[in-house]
């Protein structure tokens, strides 16, 4: 069986950017289950921050981070992310990233929500597509092995170490292993979790289920990021961008209602605090249909077809809408993973040998709520801290010598899975499963809300094991990996529902009428869940705060 000295599950720009990180003499191994220029990093559009003109700080850009997170991002790691961003972007730069230009010739620079300075770099509106692109060449020429259309079934552990992963060939339905000194998790997020998201079909959250699995804790599951402009109806991404080029939302009466909500920053406070007021006012019945709208006549053709000639383009295709003659509907929508498998500042995780980075990691920056611009900013500066730190660790770990247990538990799930005979449909129960969320777990969240989305949880268990498959053969049977996924999908549902349930405050993403205000007195800690049979355990640890004293939130 094949083995690597560094092993990355995930081709998004976390898992790419670690594989270039990688130092030459080692031998790197990417698998991802697309091919990695189809991975979710390409649909990220509006741009990537970091303080790169004079007249702005790596401090300024750290305060707006802790501050956007509610207080509830870990200090250390945030910095490390403010510091690290100018020289990251320059690398890119010299990497060959077509960033946009001002008059002068210098990298662009936009308004993102939360910031205090416009410091978020960007491509036009397809900026995570320009760096996926550029990454996968640096990638080609690393000449890593990768594992293009492999599914990874879990992970494998021995002498309580991760060595390596069974995985899947979708070319041949064949199930091996592949041995490594250190694994690196860049899986994405979890956002198919529920039923709408912006989030592509691939966002199953299988990493984080697989370190759960293998007995790591996940944390802070319970705060996941509604985007607040989502294309009504489609959970199409209308990038932040719109509103960082100076496009305002309206109600139906036509008043710029962020006036009310955030009077200073209006469209530009952070997520959380425009997807609540816009919640808010299509719940007080101001919205149009059930949405808001995005204005963004008053830029001008020129501009929108320079700076957002995707947003004109997917509002025309999938609403049938010109935004240079009329107003785009839009509405909250899910979009982001704030918690994840936890690491440190070195990306290691509480199992030896296995890192992570980007979305589906949790090193703590996002906090509470995530600073449009700085999840792309995070996948450069952690995927390249995962490669190094990683990279050091198999350089001084012994090859382990695994044996075949992991192998023959993951043969017998998927041989029950394709021997059964009667069941249940898996789209069926993914559907059911999304709709629990969102009904119970979305943006607005009460006591008897969530304990009843808990009552539905728990029947939606008993039915998981009954799975049946129409579909027998070997070669690309995707019903089988929808099977595989939808196992990883339940168990994040139960997570992040248990975590949101117990929290009584409201903080970041995570708002609850019943509880209105920031606890910081009993709730400023991270929730941790570990897997037990019965289902998810709850522990907790403490916030790292090192610079920025807990303060009110306003925007």
């Amino acid at each position: 069986m094949p083995s690597h000295d560094v092993l990355i599950v995930g081709a998004g720009l976390a898992g790419m950017r670690a594989a270039v990180a990688v130092p030459s003499h080692l031998n790197v191994g990417i698998i991802s289950k697309v091919h990695p220029v189809r991975s979710h990093s390409v649909a990220a559009e509006g741009g990537i921050n970091a303080a790169i003109r004079d007249e702005d700080t790596w401090e300024s850009h750290m305060y707006d981070t802790v501050k956007g997170s509610d207080w509830l991002g870990d200090q250390e790691a945030i910095e490390i992310l403010c510091k690290s961003a100018p020289e990251d972007i320059m690398a890119l730069e010299r990497m060959g990233a077509l960033f946009s230009r001002d008059p002068e010739g210098r990298i662009a620079q936009r308004n993102f929500g939360g910031l205090g300075f416009p410091r978020t770099c960007y491509v036009a509106d397809r900026t995570g597509h320009a760096l996926v692109h550029l990454l996968y060449e640096q990638l080609l020429k690393r000449a890593a092995k990768v594992y293009e259309e492999w599914y990874v079934t879990s992970l494998i552990v021995e002498e309580g170490q991760c060595c390596g992963v069974v995985v899947m060939n979708l070319f041949t339905g064949e199930l091996s292993t592949i041995g490594a000194k250190s694994v690196i998790m860049a899986t994405g997020g979890y956002g198919r979790v529920y039923l709408i998201s912006t989030n592509g079909l691939i966002n199953t959250g299988d990493g984080m289920a697989m370190a759960y699995r293998a007995g790591v804790p996940l944390q802070d599951m319970e705060f996941v990021q509604f985007h607040p402009t989502t294309l009504k109806s489609t959970g199409i991404l209308i990038t932040e961008g719109a509103r960082g080029e100076g496009g305002y939302l309206f109600n139906s009466r036509g008043e710029r209602f962020m006036s009310t909500y955030a009077p200073s920053a209006m469209e530009l406070a952070s997520r959380d605090v425009v997807s609540r007021a816009e919640y808010e006012e299509i719940m007080a019945g101001r919205g149009v249909d059930g949405c808001v709208m995005l204005d963004l006549r008053h830029l001008g053709k020129e501009k929108i077809m320079e700076k957002l000639p995707q947003i004109w383009e997917l509002s025309l295709t999938y609403a049938g809408v010109d935004p240079i003659e009329a107003p785009i509907p839009v509405t909250p929508g899910v979009h982001y993973s704030m918690g994840g498998i936890p690491t440190n500042i070195q990306c290691e995780t509480p199992l030896p040998g296995l890192y992570a980075a980007g979305e589906c990691a949790c090193v703590s920056i996002h906090g509470a709520n995530r600073l449009g611009g700085n999840a792309l900013m995070e996948t450069i500066v952690y995927g390249r801290r995962a490669g190094e730190f990683a990279s050091a660790y198999a350089e001084k770990a012994k090859t382990i010598s695994y044996s075949d247990q992991a192998f023959k538990q993951q043969q017998a799930r998927i041989a029950a899975l394709m021997s059964r005979k009667e069941g249940e449909r898996i789209g069926a129960l993914r559907e059911a499963i999304g709709t629990i969320m969102a009904e119970h777990f979305g943006i607005s969240r009460t006591k008897e809300r969530m304990e009843a989305g808990l009552e539905k949880l728990a029947a939606i268990r008993k039915r998981i094991p009954n799975i049946v498959l129409q579909d027998h053969s070997k070669v690309f049977n995707l019903e089988l990996v929808d099977a595989l996924q939808l196992q990883s999908i339940f168990e994040l549902a139960e997570v992040t529902a248990a975590g949101a349930t117990v929290r009584e405050e409201s903080r970041g993403a995570h708002s609850r009428p019943d509880f209105p205000n920031r606890n910081d007195a009993d709730w400023m800690k991270h929730t941790l869940a570990y897997r037990e049979e019965s289902g998810p355990r709850l522990d907790y640890k403490p916030v790292n705060i090192t610079k920025i004293p807990p303060a009110e939130r306003k925007y």
